[in-house]
């Protein structure tokens, strides 16, 4: 640690794998300084990472994935929604702090009218879980994620104005609209325009791309297929009728791009295609409503928001991303886009289709 009057560096060394880094504490306290910048560093390629710079008084963990010369960390950024921490968080939790995660997405109004205690036993969990629980996701205490999300219920946020008793007013309409819209400002929030073109340029590149989505999961997966194989040459989607995923997946090449819709809820057998991805060394791309550990090792990620206040999930946030990525893949397909566009035009003149 390197150090002057008011500011202390602070360096972490770790190797690959998933690491929680306590941040303040007793290692700030071994200098007087007021704050602390904090440097995570592997510790055989030397590659050093700027975490940011805290208050000496400031305490929370820090989740890191490291991986040889990528390094990814669950940043706990203040102005962070609650429903975007509590998302954000799913892949890092143990089994009760995930249940109670998932409770929380599906009845997050409930958070600011209940004690921690009453929270724990609608949730089927223990007071220790909900304590550690608000802690992983950035708040000091219950009351201080509590107060969060009355804050945001205050501002406007539709989905914290909903719990398993509130009913809603306005219409159901309006209800609607309103879910519908804090669905695609929080999808939108959480996208980042270097992951969707570098998803869009693999996919140009790649011999074969394969859309892959079980249950709800399907329609996007026809979707993206049908809208991406106007520049794209070689588009499977699947599961296809009649085939299992073993007849499918045997022709998976490492330059393939495999892209799956993991939507709520989702079957077991997303799991056993990011797997098959992997042995491939395929490069796999996700487009989830909820974090998971069987999908973490994603090369690209791309969360939309489905809450909803009814018993049906909410899919405005998962066609806005879809969309987005099959207009980004059209933008990006160049001069060969286009050629294959113009032949396809010409197609439809000669069959008289439309």
């Amino acid at each position: 640690m390197t150090a002057s009057r008011d500011k202390a560096t602070v360096v972490y060394r770790i190797t690959n794998g998933r690491f929680k880094l306590a941040i303040g504490g007793i290692r700030a306290n071994r200098s007087s300084a007021t704050y602390l910048n904090i440097i995570v560093r592997h510790r055989k390629t030397g590659l050093d990472r700027s975490f940011g710079t805290f208050h000496r008084t400031s305490y929370k963990h820090v989740y890191v994935l490291m991986n040889g010369d990528h390094l990814r960390w669950m940043n706990t950024d203040k102005t962070k929604p609650f429903l975007l921490r509590v998302r954000d968080a799913l892949p890092e939790l143990n089994p009760s702090e995930y249940k109670l995660g998932e409770f929380v997405l599906d009845f997050p109004g409930e958070m600011a009218g209940y004690t921690a205690s009453e929270i724990a036993e609608l949730a089927n969990v223990s007071n220790a879980t909900v304590s550690r629980f608000v802690r992983r996701i950035g708040y000091g205490s219950f009351d201080e994620a509590r107060r969060a999300v009355r804050d945001e219920q205050r501002a406007g946020t539709a989905l914290l104005r909903f719990s398993s008793e509130t009913p809603t007013t306005g219409g159901a309409v309006a209800a609607h609209f309103e879910a519908s819209q804090q669905n695609m400002d929080l999808t939108y929030g959480a996208l980042d325009d270097t992951v969707i073109d570098s998803l869009s340029e693999a996919m140009t590149a790649a011999p074969r791309v394969w859309f892959v989505g079980f249950r709800a999961g399907q329609s996007f997966a026809q979707y993206l297929g049908w809208q991406t194989s106007q520049v794209l040459s070689n588009v499977s989607v699947l599961p296809r009728a009649g085939e299992t995923l073993a007849e499918s997946l045997v022709s998976l090449s490492p330059q393939d791009i495999v892209v799956l819709i993991a939507l709520r809820r989702n079957s077991k057998l997303a799991g056993a295609v990011a797997k098959a991805a992997a042995a491939a060394k395929a490069g796999l791309a996700v487009i989830e409503d909820r974090s998971s550990p069987e999908t973490a090792d994603a090369r690209w990620r791309l969360s939309c928001v489905t809450s909803a206040n009814g018993p049906l999930m909410n899919h405005v946030g998962a066609m806005a991303v879809c969309n987005l990525v099959a207009a980004r893949t059209i933008a990006v397909s160049g001069a060969a886009g286009r050629s294959r566009m113009a032949s396809i035009e010409d197609g439809h003149r000669r069959f008289d289709e439309l």
